[in-house]
């Protein structure tokens, strides 16, 4: 759970003003240096390709991102500014002792700290060609992440993946996907978003899941044979839940995202009309925007959409890249500032970033 002081939320909405005002078209450009040091970012980030569904760790002064990214498990990134990456190795080794599981198709990992420990929600593929949930442990971010639950809804003949775990005071809701592969409603491949409220150890559900989304809105296609709601992400500003997830096939530039709203971390959702939140813009390059995540700036005062892009917009596939674009919550929803490919000023607490001259 990410909480934003509420004293720091004038500098939030100003902030995000300002952003937007440099954004304009998304063409005004950002002075991009001061006496020699880079004062700006530009999307998408590190030269990171080759990844999906990008999730941020913010903890302590560091930042670790987790993404699907190897058919062994899952690499892990370390950042001290939100910008600049190094790659640091595999957080979760599927050939690891302690985990021996999974046969491929290892996707979207999270990684929530939980009781003085890293908790990481991810899916993989069984032998019956079923995808499933697990969730691993660490004492450390880097990992390595050794599996801690069985997989949930190990025993039922459906698929399940981009699980994301809400931490709400004392109690841990975990959001996920029935995924579209085996799951059929009124004669469609359907991927839904389900949620179930766990046992504090994180092992097993201590409530029956509850249907939170399912595709119905024009954007998300919902006359389709195929259709999509997946990679849930929650999170919790004042009195409301805001759950972001995705729409369309991954592969698509049409992948997007969308916003619905709650009182309750159970639901009932409530779709945004002004849906998706986030989509293409292929006049700069932007292609299937999607399966986010959300942190913070260093400072604490602005909050960031995480996402992927197609490294090749012309050529949609699973190749994609990293983004950070800033959002604010206004009015009951959400307004993301992009997307964006032109420069843009650093997070909230970074001065400047030292780069290597070619």
């Amino acid at each position: 759970m990410i909480y934003l002081k509420k004293t720091g939320i004038f500098l939030v909405l100003l902030n995000c003003i300002l952003a937007s005002a440099i954004n304009v078209s998304c063409q005004t450009s950002v002075k991009e240096t001061i006496n020699g040091k880079v004062s700006t970012y530009t999307n998408p980030l590190g030269g990171i390709t080759n990844i999906g569904d990008p999730y941020i760790l913010k903890y302590g002064e560091k930042y670790y991102m987790y993404a699907t990214s190897s058919n062994k498990g899952f690499k892990v990134w370390e950042s001290n500014n939100l910008i600049d990456w190094q790659m640091k190795g595999l957080a979760l080794d599927k050939d690891n002792p302690g985990n021996n599981w999974g046969i491929n198709s290892f996707w979207a990992p999270e990684v929530k700290y939980y009781n003085g420990k890293f908790y990481m929600t991810y899916s993989a593929r069984i032998p019956n060609d079923r995808m499933k949930i697990r969730i691993a442990v660490s004492d450390s971010p880097l990992g390595p992440f050794i599996n801690w639950s069985e997989p949930f809804m190990g025993k039922d003949d459906l698929s399940y993946i981009d699980a994301d775990l809400l931490i709400d005071g004392k109690k841990v809701y975990m959001y996920f996907s029935k995924d579209c592969s085996y799951n059929i409603v009124d004669g469609k491949h359907t991927s839904q978003i389900w949620v179930a409220e766990l046992n504090e150890d994180l092992k097993t559900m201590a409530t029956e899941p509850v249907l939170a989304t399912t595709p119905v809105q024009n954007w998300e296609n919902p006359n389709n044979a195929w259709r999509w709601n997946e990679g849930p992400c929650v999170v919790k500003f004042g009195n409301t839940y805001y759950l972001m997830f995705s729409a369309n096939v991954y592969d698509n530039a049409d992948y997007s995202i969308g916003l619905a709203t709650a009182k309750n971390p159970l639901g009932p959702w409530t779709k945004y009309e002004g849906n998706p939140i986030l989509k293409k813009d292929l006049s700069i390059g932007v292609s299937g925007p999607g399966h986010n995540s959300v942190t913070v700036s260093p400072d604490g005062k602005e909050w960031f959409i995480v996402y992927h892009t197609h490294t090749f917009a012309d050529k949609p596939s699973g190749n994609r890249n990293l983004c950070i674009d800033r959002m604010v919550f206004e009015n009951g929803t959400i307004r993301v500032i992009g997307p964006t490919r032109t420069p843009q000023p650093l997070p909230a607490g970074v001065k400047y970033r030292l780069v290597p001259k070619p």
